[in-house]
C-alpha cells in the first residue's frame, strides 16, 4: 500500500513547481498511470514514492508518505532498494556499470545474492525481455532505447514489490514499445504494484487499473480503466492528452514502412537546393594502428557503425530521421554536427564545403539527453548562451514561444524532463544555424507541446533552415516532416517524400 497524504512540495530554487495538497492512495497489485502536461507534477510524485524526495532532491516538504508501512522521510534510500525499483526517463542517470551484463547484475550483486541466483536472474530477465543481442556490449555504444531496455532489466532483476517507470516509452521505437508492454504485463501478472508516468497512452490502455490526471501539481481527474478507454478524442484533447486510438493508425501507417523487409525505393534528390553530405563514416570500434591513425573511408566500410558515402538532404525542409532502436540515428546526427571527431564527413551548403571544426558553425544539435547541453543557472541565460549576439528580448520571445514564460530565472535542473527539452529547443532557435538537428525532441512532451514543437520545426524550414529530426513519434512526422530518411544498421534504406 502506498499512501500520500496532504503533501505539499516545492523544489529548491523554484517558487511554483511541485505539488499542492496532494493525496493519493495506491493499493497493492494496482497499475496506475500518471498523466498530464509536462511539469504538472508526475515525476515529483514518483520521487516521493521511491524516496528521492526528500533524500536526494532539496526542497520544502510537508505531509506524509508511507510505502509498505515505511515512512519515506525516515527511511534511508538503501532500505527502499528492495521494495521500490525505478526506471528513470534518462536511463543513463541510473547506470553504474560500463557494460550491459554488469548493469543487469549490479543491483543483485549489491544486495549480496549468491552467484548462482545472480546468474539465474540475469538469464531469465534476458530471455523474458529479448535482450540476447544486447548482452556483452558497452553501454556507451547503445542507442537511447536500448539503454532503456537495460535499465528495465536491471530493475526487474531485483524483483521489487513496486516498480516505477518515468516516461518509459520516450526513446523506444514502436516494436520496442510492444516489447515493453509485454514486460509490464508480465510484472502485472506477478502481482507487482506499478506506477507509470507517461504521455503515450495507447499501449497502456488495457493494462492500467486507474488513471490519475494531474494539473498544476494537483490531481485534477481520476478514471478507472473502463472510463478511460471510452474517453473521446475531444475529451483527451481538452485535457492536453495524446490520443488513445489515433496513434495506432500512425503506427500502422509509418511502422509498416519502417519495419517492412526488403529494399525501399528512394526519391531522387538533386544537388540543387539540397545539403550535400559525403564521407559519413564512423565506427565505435576503430582499428588500432602502430604508427598513425588511418582516416575512415569507403574501404572496409562494411564493418563501420555508420556508412553513408553520399546523400543529398532537401534544403529548407524538415526531414524525419527514422528507424529501429540501434539503427544509427543518434550517431548520424552526432557525426553530422561534428561531435564525433573521427568522422571525416564533409557538408556542402550553398556551394561551400566544410568539414572538421567548421561544421560546428553550420549545425546545431538538440541532444536526446538534454542534460548534456544545459550549462547555466537560469533558463534565460541558457538561451542567451546560444546567441552570437545577446538579445534578451529575442530570448524571452523564444522562451514564451516554448511555453516557459515565468521560468526565465529558474535553474534548468529544477525543471521537469519535458521542460528541459523545451529549453534546449529554445536554445536551438536562438543559435540561428543553417542546419538544425533534433534527436527525439518530443521525448517527454505532452500532446500540446508536441504540436508546438512540430509547428516550430515547420516554421524553421519555411524560414530557410534545413531541419533533420530523429523521432519515433509518428504524430510529429505527420505534423511537420516533408521527407523521411530511414536508416537500417547504419546504412540508408531510403529517403523519400512523405
Amino acid at each position: 500500500m502506498i499512501e500520500i497524504n496532504n503533501v505539499n512540495y516545492t523544489y529548491k530554487g523554484s517558487s511554483d513547481s511541485g505539488l499542492h495538497d496532494l493525496t493519493l492512495h495506491i493499493k497493492d497489485d494496482e497499475t496506475i498511470l500518471l498523466c498530464g502536461a509536462s511539469g504538472c507534477g508526475k515525476t515529483t510524485v514518483t520521487r516521493l514514492i521511491n524516496g528521492l524526495i526528500p533524500h536526494y532532491y532539496n526542497g520544502e516538504l510537508s505531509g506524509n508518505v508511507t510505502v509498505n508501512g515505511k515512512n519515506i522521510a525516515h527511511t534511508e534510500l538503501y532500505d527502499l532498494a528492495g521494495i521500490v525499483g525505478t526506471v528513470f526517463q534518462n536511463p543513463r542517470s541510473q547506470f553504474f556499470a560500463v557494460d550491459t551484463d554488469g548493469e543487469i547484475t549490479f543491483g543483485t550483486e549489491n544486495i549480496g545474492l549468491p552467484p548462482d541466483e545472480i546468474i539465474r536472474r540475469k538469464e531469465n530477465i534476458s530471455e523474458e525481455m529479448g535482450l540476447s543481442p544486447l548482452l556483452g556490449k558497452s553501454l556507451f555504444a547503445l542507442s537511447g532505447g536500448e539503454k532503456q531496455k537495460i535499465a528495465c532489466a536491471s530493475v526487474s532483476a531485483l524483483m521489487p514489490d513496486i516498480i516505477i517507470l518515468d516516461e518509459p516509452s520516450s526513446n523506444l521505437d514502436w516494436k520496442a514499445i510492444g516489447e515493453l508492454k509485454n514486460v509490464i504485463r508480465g510484472w502485472k501478472e506477478k502481482g507487482k504494484t506499478i506506477i507509470i508516468s507517461e504521455h503515450r497512452l495507447w499501449y497502456l490502455k488495457d493494462l492500467v487499473d486507474r488513471v490519475i490526471f494531474m494539473q498544476g501539481g494537483c490531481i485534477s481527474h481520476e478514471w478507472n480503466k473502463e472510463e478511460f478507454m471510452h474517453l473521446s478524442c475531444d475529451d483527451l484533447k481538452k485535457h492536453g492528452l495524446r490520443p488513445i486510438n489515433i496513434e495506432e493508425k500512425y503506427i500502422r501507417e509509418f511502422g509498416s514502412v519502417i519495419f517492412s523487409s526488403g529494399t525501399q525505393a528512394s526519391d531522387t534528390i538533386s544537388s540543387e537546393n539540397s545539403i550535400q553530405i559525403k564521407e559519413l563514416f564512423f565506427t565505435y570500434d576503430p582499428p588500432k594502428y602502430l604508427i598513425r591513425k588511418k582516416k575512415l573511408s569507403a574501404e572496409n566500410s562494411a564493418n563501420y557503425t555508420l556508412s553513408i558515402p553520399e546523400i543529398n538532404i532537401p534544403a529548407g525542409n524538415v526531414t524525419g530521421l527514422i528507424g529501429k532502436n540501434g539503427a544509427g540515428k543518434s550517431t548520424f546526427l552526432r557525426c553530422l554536427c561534428g561531435l564525433e571527431k573521427d568522422c571525416p564527413v564533409k557538408i556542402t551548403v550553398g556551394g561551400i564545403t566544410v568539414s572538421g571544426k567548421k561544421i560546428l558553425k553550420k549545425c546545431y544539435m538538440v541532444m536526446q539527453d538534454v542534460n548534456h547541453q544545459l550549462f547555466t543557472d537560469s533558463v534565460e541565460a541558457e538561451v542567451l548562451l546560444s546567441m552570437n549576439t545577446e538579445n534578451k528580448a529575442k530570448a524571452r520571445e523564444f522562451i514564451k514561444l516554448l511555453g516557459l514564460a515565468g521560468y526565465e530565472q529558474t535553474h534548468p535542473m529544477a525543471l521537469s524532463g519535458g521542460q528541459k527539452q523545451r529549453v534546449a529547443i529554445a536554445s536551438a532557435l536562438a543559435a540561428d544555424a543553417d542546419i538544425l538537428l533534433f534527436d527525439e525532441p518530443t521525448s517527454g512532451l505532452d500532446h500540446a507541446h508536441m504540436e508546438t514543437v512540430g509547428e516550430l520545426l515547420r516554421d524553421l524550414a519555411k524560414s530557410g533552415k534545413t531541419v533533420i529530426v530523429s523521432t519515433h513519434d509518428p504524430e510529429l512526422i505527420s505534423i511537420c516532416c516533408q521527407y523521411v530518411l530511414c536508416l537500417e544498421k547504419g546504412r540508408v534504406k531510403y529517403l523519400r517524400k512523405v
